[in-house]
């Protein structure tokens, strides 16, 4: 594997529940620290969803390594975001043998 160039800052954020002031719950985004990331844009698609064409792109977000269970190594259900941009993970590997670092796979979405 070559060394990956890590040239965007991306926001690793967690996702939360917070009363919604009816008996419900809302979700909300925390913040869990700055990573610098490789982002590689693959296939995307085009949807219909609820009246509206929905895109998703998967993209390969390759990370410097963390150890299990650190705030700073990303899991399956988090996401990240670049400005208004929101990248949410779907899966998490070791992208090479030495595990230095890490290949998420995530999806951007946008409205269209």
């Amino acid at each position: 594997m070559s060394v990956p160039r890590l040239n965007r800052r991306l926001t690793l954020e967690s996702p939360g529940r917070v009363p919604d002031g009816a008996g419900g719950f809302e979700q909300s985004w925390t913040a869990l620290g700055d990573l610098w990331a490789q982002l590689k844009a693959r296939t995307g698609r085009e949807t219909q969803v609820a009246a509206a064409a929905l895109s998703t792109v998967p993209y390969t977000i390759v990370v410097r390594a963390a150890p299990v269970g650190d705030p700073q190594r990303p899991v399956p259900e988090q996401r990240f975001r670049d400005g208004a941009r929101v990248f949410h993970i779907r899966s998490v590997a070791e992208a090479d043998p030495e595990g230095r670092y890490l290949t998420c796979i995530a999806d951007e979405e946008v409205v269209i």
